[in-house]
């Protein structure tokens, strides 16, 4: 049941927009093709340990944190705001 001006439906149509951006996210990280033995931002050597981990690896362990403090995904859209807060 959906309330105010939103439609029927409108509060699980956020959830799987929610979703969706998630999984779209985790399948842009997944590693393809074959590991490097160095990394490709640095050029250090890639352990052989994590090449076996991490199957598809490109990077290091210190330029991987790096990037992954980058990688924050947004939409942009507000989900969690209240009504007022997308009235502005």
């Amino acid at each position: 049941m959906a309330g105010g001006w939103s439609r029927d439906g409108a509060v699980q149509d956020q959830i799987d927009a929610s979703l969706d951006d998630a999984v779209n996210l985790a399948r842009s990280r997944l590693p393809s093709g074959k590991s490097l033995s160095h990394c490709e931002e640095c050029g250090e050597k890639i352990p052989l340990a994590r090449q076996k981990a991490v199957p598809g690896v490109h990077l290091c362990v210190k330029c991987q944190e790096e990037r992954d403090k980058e990688d924050v995904f947004s939409t942009g859209i507000n989900r969690r705001g209240s009504k007022d807060s997308q009235l502005r």
